[in-house]
């Protein structure tokens, strides 16, 4: 019996010195100063620099998030643009401690990247803008069109599998950035831009004259973007997904970034554990008490998000759909803060 328990407290040892060996982003980090945020080149509504090169957008407020919750100062981010073929290279050489970039959670990247997926910061699906002069109402009426499309992303292998499916030619225009895709349908070189639905709407706003142009119905995959952190740091891990969990909770629990202090006065259990007043999840991640608090007095909640950078406060004015909170008819569910 003393061998079994000896064995046993060996091994939680080593297992509590391993884990220990691995939790270090979140000291780089700290001693740093700064976090180092992947975003993308300029996608207006997820990660945009404006002509002074303040960044916007949702994949840019959970970094600022993130910062929050670490500094309680959300303007403690690096952000380092990168192309769709170059952003998981940054990723795995530690030049970023986090990809924030519209980016697809599929299985292969979930294994083979040596990276996790923390969570689904907005659920989309692919789709395809024509110019209304085509007069094309339906993706099914696109037999033989030639189409622009990023490299590097899952796009390319949606777009085979629909046409292969529907039995349709198509033939493939292929750029290495999304600026450069865009600019190549604006000026006629292809009949079609497709991408994720969300970012149709925000590249239209790029466009000369975004009226002219029109998103087709059809969505043809599923698309769930989110963060990603490198694969053996469980504690960053964790603080990144439970970042995003924290946001979504504060939303279904009425908190904002305008009423968290008075909401943290209150008396009730759940906001009590959530807003730091009653246990120490905080300090289980690393964090302190208040690190709920600090992420949606510098951020806001989920909804707060959404809304200024591309639901009905932003010029994409794009409906809530399945974005919204699962109890709201949407897929957007956190676990519980206990």
């Amino acid at each position: 019996m003393k061998r079994v328990t000896l064995a046993l407290t060996l091994a939680l040892a080593a297992g509590l010195t391993a884990q220990a060996a691995e939790a270090q982003t979140l000291k780089t980090v700290k001693d740093r100063g700064m976090l180092s945020c992947g975003v993308s080149q300029g996608l207006p509504g997820f990660s945009s620099p404006d002509d002074k090169g303040n960044w916007t957008g949702i994949d840019v407020d959970v970094c600022r998030a993130i910062a929050g919750a670490i500094f309680n100062d959300p303007t403690k981010v690096k952000f380092v643009p990168l192309s769709a073929k170059d952003r998981f290279t940054a990723l795995q050489s530690g030049e970023i401690d986090v990809l924030s970039r519209n980016t697809t959670w599929t299985i292969s990247r979930d294994t083979s990247l040596g990276a996790n997926f923390t969570g689904v910061t907005y659920y989309d699906g692919q789709g395809f803008m024509v110019k209304k002069s085509l007069k094309v109402n339906s993706a099914l009426e696109l037999n033989s069109a030639s189409v622009c499309v990023q490299t590097g992303t899952t796009t390319e292998q949606n777009l085979a599998d629909y046409f292969k499916a529907n039995n349709m030619k198509y033939e493939v225009i292929a750029f290495a950035t999304n600026d450069e895709t865009v600019k190549a349908y604006e000026a006629g070189r292809c009949d079609v831009f497709t991408t994720d639905q969300s970012g149709l709407y925000a590249n239209r706003l790029k466009l000369a004259n975004p009226n002219d142009h029109m998103v087709l119905p059809e969505i043809i995959s599923k698309e769930p973007l989110g963060p990603m952190v490198r694969h053996g740091d469980d504690q960053w891990f964790d603080i990144v997904k439970w970042t995003l969990f924290a946001m979504l909770t504060a939303e279904e629990l009425g908190v904002t970034s305008k009423n968290v202090d008075e909401k943290a006065k209150l008396e009730n259990p759940e906001l009590k554990r959530v807003l730091g007043s009653d246990g120490n999840f905080g300090e289980q991640l690393g964090l302190t008490k208040d690190w709920v608090v600090r992420i949606v007095k510098t951020v806001g909640n989920y909804g707060e998000v959404f809304d200024r950078n591309v639901g009905a406060g932003s010029p994409l004015a794009i409906n809530r759909g399945v974005n919204n909170l699962w109890n709201k008819g949407g897929l957007q569910y956190a676990p519980p803060i206990r």
